[in-house]
């Protein structure tokens, strides 16, 4: 079954004075205010798009890392996962950093990489970002 998760922002003025608020109205999480300088610079108590994509794609990673080692017997007690976006004003999102630590009893170092790295690669938001020429993985596998 398909599912469709919708996200609505409202904007006022140009790009640089500008603001804004982006609501998460699927869910009704709540609404968050995004401007340029919080984008660009510091966020200053506000939100941007790559924030959001960082949260997205730490949640994604994290549920797709979790199901591939489980679908594989093993028992998953904890996964920890970041997402850095980097923005770079004129360029664009140039590179992601996902950043995890998981606790996987009785899973060898070995089988913990090769998850994590297909995680990496099929989650459903890692491949919506493909266009992301740099998206690089740190994988810590916890005692």
């Amino acid at each position: 079954m398909a599912t469709t998760r919708t996200a609505a922002t409202h904007w006022e003025g140009n790009l640089l004075q500008g603001k804004g608020s982006v609501a998460l109205t699927s869910s009704n999480a709540g609404s968050y205010e995004v401007s340029w300088p919080a984008r660009a610079e510091e966020p200053g108590g506000k939100t941007s798009p790559e924030e959001l994509i960082a949260a997205a794609h730490s949640s994604c990673y994290s549920m797709a890392f979790s199901h591939g080692l489980a679908g594989k017997g093993h028992t998953v007690e904890s996964v920890d996962t970041r997402a850095d976006v980097t923005f770079q004003p004129g360029e664009g999102i140039t590179g992601i950093v996902l950043t995890v630590k998981a606790r996987v009893p009785g899973l060898s170092e070995e089988d913990f990489r090769a998850a994590a790295e297909d995680a990496k690669q099929n989650c459903p938001v890692s491949q919506a970002l493909a266009g992301v020429k740099n998206i690089t993985l740190h994988a810590e596998l916890l005692a």
